[in-house]
């Protein structure tokens, strides 16, 4: 999988650009605030139909433009596949698939498979619940819309339990029905999530092994109120039983997996506590990685490699593991200045020099 074309129109800073990657590694340079980031960007929202920056689509409008335009064409295996994503500033927004327009984020998904990383990763790991939360569900939803369709419909049935919580007189008749759909849809998701996080511990160990030289084990940890060897669905039914009476003072639903967390251990510890700065970049190279391969052994295809300035926080090591460890796969790499990586690893690259909302082409090597 790669993308052969990308236009963008009144996207952010750019009034028009038309760029055509290559299958390998394409760099885009220049100085800050010139618009690399807001390309990947663009590329994430074609994949996802929303951007891993904001969650206005609003604030990628380019200033009093009418519109916004973003269309990819993705080559891939058995079917190319043509995206366009429009909004105006209305805020309505429209998404067609090879000329069939999309209603659903679901029939958006899997179309075209990204990996991001970017600095901004680190709160993976060091920040809220929330953060970790988010990133499982982005990885899971992209290879599994059934997982989509679980969440959103947990997350309403949450939002109405809760909105019932707040109530001075609680129908506990209706709470019961609230309860068995959230018990339904929970399960659903906490073995999903325990499925995706098995399957990242399996790659993810090999992959921090040489990135560390054998120096350090990684363990990636679902926590949950739940007992995962017993049945889920009954498990989190009795735990809202259980804690309904303090849901109730609180106004709020106190178990689930809205409330779930993962731990990642390096060695034993926990890395968002005992991590060095240096170990947590680490540890989120190895997600990202991980979560590629996944999809890579899913899917049949690699996806497209989205790198938003990393190069320039890893030490030389973990600079020269990812750039080694590309081949085949379509990377679009930002970065101020590419003088000072090796030209074996980049030969044969394409360079977009962005500068004020346009892109001027080279080739390395």
């Amino acid at each position: 999988m790669y993308i052969e074309n990308l236009e963008l129109k009144n996207f952010r800073n750019y009034e028009k650009l038309n760029i055509e990657p290559v299958q390998g590694v394409n760099i885009l340079t220049g100085d800050n605030a010139q618009g690399k980031t807001n390309i990947l960007e663009a590329v994430f929202f074609c994949a996802y139909g929303r951007s891993h920056r904001t969650t206005r689509d609003k604030e990628m409008q380019r200033f009093d433009a009418p519109f916004t335009q973003v269309s990819v064409k993705v080559k891939r295996e058995p079917v190319d596949k043509q995206i366009v994503l429009r909004f105006n500033s209305e805020g309505r927004k429209f998404i067609e698939v090879n000329g069939r327009k999309i209603t659903r984020i679901p029939d958006l998904l899997g179309n075209l498979y990204v990996i991001m990383f970017s600095p901004e990763d680190l709160k993976i790991v060091k920040e809220t619940p929330g953060t970790r939360r988010r990133f499982l569900d982005m990885e899971i939803s992209a290879l599994d819309k059934f997982y989509y369709h679980d969440l959103v419909s947990y997350n309403k049935v949450i939002q109405e339990r809760n909105n019932l919580l707040k109530m001075r007189s609680v129908d506990r008749t209706v709470l019961d029905v609230y309860d068995t759909n959230a018990a339904q849809y929970g399960a659903r998701i906490i073995q999903r999530r325990l499925e995706y996080i098995e399957q990242l511990n399996t790659k993810a160990r090999p992959i921090h092994h040489e990135i560390t030289g054998g120096k350090e084990e990684i363990e990636i940890v679902y926590r949950t109120s739940l007992d995962p060897a017993k049945p889920l669905e009954a498990s989190l039914k009795q735990l809202l039983t259980e804690h309904r009476r303090q849901d109730m003072e609180r106004a709020a639903t106190s178990v689930g997996p809205h409330r779930d967390d993962f731990a990642i251990l390096i060695n034993g510890a926990d890395a968002r506590t005992f991590g060095s700065q240096g170990q947590q970049r680490t540890v989120i190279l190895t997600l990202k990685f991980a979560s590629l391969w996944i999809i890579r052994e899913l899917t049949g295809e690699f996806p497209v490699l989205l790198l938003d300035d990393v190069l320039s926080e890893l030490d030389l090591s973990r600079q020269n593991f990812i750039l080694s460890s590309i081949e085949g796969i379509q990377t679009i790499i930002t970065m101020t200045g590419y003088e000072n990586i090796e030209k074996r690893l980049i030969e044969g690259a394409r360079v977009f020099q962005i500068k004020e909302g346009t892109a001027a082409m080279e080739v390395i090597g």
